[in-house]
């Protein structure tokens, strides 16, 4: 998280006039109480809570922040401090005092392409270096270009704003719908992938513009802006670019292509022949051995266009229309990647249907194999129940005739028992008798004895 010194900005600074404002943001000319050296203090409004759509997260400030500390070239405004207090994050910015280029432009008669290109040069060399350090704009318009003295030979090109550029990092796919319609790209417009690539189309329509006045998409509403975008729909009306040269033309050809991918490179621009050959002589093939004679273009148009821009910009240039705009076209790309992933669902729902189809014929295949086999072992069982049921009732007849049997063997056991104890006891009535008879017969034995 980005450090801001909490100290109150009025004790290090006096804050003078208005410079400018935007929608979250006022710049203010500023003066340092330590050394006299004048600045220009932004006061950007801090967004309070997560849900409200006033002032500008602190998210997107250090994101501004963190480009700025990072980078440091002639021709990109230089950050000096950061001050924070309960509403506002104040930057304390390199004083760019010179207005905007186009302005500048449109006070002179008429501009050679030469002097335009000595100021696109300048222009590019800023992009380039950004791109150096993968960083992308994402604002390139007439209003953030501006000169840091135009009172001097040659001016000094400041690239100002950068509350929308983004750090592009490879391999992480980013999105957004932001900018000036008028000088965005038209994957902006189509919420598709963005990259570096989008700063060079907003090169071409200010390019365009330079040259003719005219700004090459801008249409009666927003959508009609957008829609001319997206559809590359421009051309060279020879009212406008009858002055001229077809490098001019091929310059800003190379860069308003919709593929981003062909579309020409920071580096690429810096080479094209318009741009590179510093003496630049506008002469036909067949007027070679003629003197060399400067195309020089008209700034009436070009005059124009700034006063509008200034005066009354038209509805659909305005950021807080767009964005609005914007957000019908994120919940419309939310909505249609609902509906492929739905789409997706119900591919991958009728696939499972068919897969669970698959199997259940193959499980009731399976079923009805088995049910066969079942049922022919339970008909084998019930065979085999059968048998042992017969057995049964073989066996248990056969129980009850060997207990008739064993009952009879009894009753005859007991007639025979009762009988041997009949006998046993005439048996023993006899023995009796006899052991009486021996002894009567002993006793008599010896009477007899003793008598003699």
């Amino acid at each position: 998280m980005a450090a801001f010194r909490q100290e109150s900005v009025d004790e290090h600074y006096e804050m003078g006039e208005e410079l400018g404002s935007g929608q979250f943001a006022i710049v203010r000319k500023c003066r340092e109480r330590s050394t006299g050296n004048e600045y220009a203090g932004k006061f950007i409004k801090k967004r309070r809570l997560s849900s409200s759509r006033r002032g500008v997260s602190r998210e997107e400030i250090e994101r501004e922040v963190n480009i700025l500390r990072e980078i440091q070239h002639p021709n990109i405004i230089t950050l000096h401090d950061i001050f924070e207090n309960k509403t506002d994050v104040i930057l304390i910015l390199e004083l760019v005092s010179g207005g905007e280029l186009f302005d500048f432009l449109a006070e002179k008669e008429s501009l050679t392409e030469e002097e335009a290109t000595q100021f696109l040069k300048q222009i590019l060399d800023g992009v380039h270096y950004l791109h150096s350090k993968s960083i992308a704009h994402f604002d390139l318009k007439p209003e953030n270009i501006m000169l840091l003295d135009k009172n001097v030979p040659s001016p000094r090109i400041k690239l100002i704003d950068f509350g929308i550029a983004h750090q592009i990092t490879a391999g992480n796919e980013f999105k957004n719908i932001f900018g000036t319609p008028e000088f965005v790209a038209p994957e902006i417009v189509n919420y598709e992938p963005l990259g570096l690539e989008a700063d060079m189309w907003s090169i071409g329509v200010i390019t365009y513009i330079l040259l003719s006045g005219a700004s090459p998409f801008l249409g009666e509403t927003k959508q009609e802006t957008l829609t001319n975008i997206s559809a590359v729909n421009y051309d060279f009306d020879e009212e406008y670019f009858v002055h001229t040269s077809e490098l001019a033309k091929d310059f800003i050809r190379r860069l308003l292509v919709k593929d981003p991918k062909k579309r020409m490179t920071i580096e690429d621009s810096l080479q094209h022949p318009w741009i590179k050959v510093i003496k630049r002589r506008n002469v036909r093939k067949e007027d070679s051995d003629k003197k060399p004679e400067r195309r020089r273009l008209k700034t009436t148009r070009l005059k124009e266009y700034t006063i509008k821009s200034h005066s009354s910009m038209p509805p659909n240039n305005t950021y807080v229309n767009f964005e609005r705009f914007s957000k019908v076209l994120e919940e419309i790309a939310v909505a249609e990647e609902g509906l492929r992933e739905l789409e997706r669902n119900k591919l991958s729902c009728q696939e499972d249907i068919a897969a669970l189809l698959s199997i259940y014929e193959e499980k009731e295949s399976w079923y009805k194999e088995e049910n066969e086999s079942i049922e022919g072992d339970l008909g084998q069982i019930r065979l085999e129940l059968q048998r042992t049921e017969t057995q049964r009732r073989q066996s248990q007849e056969e129980v009850r005739a060997a207990l008739l049997s064993t009952n009879a063997l009894k009753r005859r056991f007991g007639r025979l028992e009762n009988r041997f104890e009949v006998l046993a006891e005439q048996v023993a009535s006899e023995m009796k008798w006899v052991e009486e008879l021996v002894l009567s017969i002993e006793q008599e034995k010896r009477q007899g004895t003793s008598i003699r």
